[in-house]
């Protein structure tokens, strides 16, 4: 099995930038669909963005226009630059792969490995 390791949360005010990195440990190459979902106190987990093998992106209406998803194979990272932060943004940021699936789906189900979360916190 192996390890996503995400960094770069920490406290802003609305309309400041964070960018979230992701760490792959014991892959070899990111050939597999990967993600950012978000959870908020007392909410559901939801998808934030997805980046498949072939580099195609998805991102949920919300933040569409402020947050972009990126990857670098070569640095095994998963990146999501997020611009332009809103209170409603407050959450806890996961790192997610489905290992053996090249094209993504945005469930939560769909995704076997996680990391341990980022908190990212925006004040008005």
């Amino acid at each position: 099995q192996g390890q996503l390791v995400e960094s770069g949360g920490g406290s802003v005010q609305a309309g400041g930038s964070l960018r979230l990195s992701c760490v792959v440990s014991v892959f070899a190459y990111l050939t597999y669909c990967m993600a950012w979902f978000r959870q908020a106190p007392g909410k559901e987990r939801e998808g934030v963005a997805t980046i498949d093998t072939f580099g195609s992106t998805t991102y949920t209406d919300s933040v569409k226009g402020r947050f972009t998803i990126s990857k670098d194979n070569a640095k095994k990272t998963l990146e999501l630059l997020m611009n332009s932060l809103e209170p409603e943004d407050t959450a806890q940021y996961y790192c997610s792969a489905a290992l053996g699936r090249p094209r993504c789906v945005a469930d939560r189900d769909y995704f076997g490995t996680w990391g341990q979360g980022t908190q990212v916190t925006v004040s008005s």
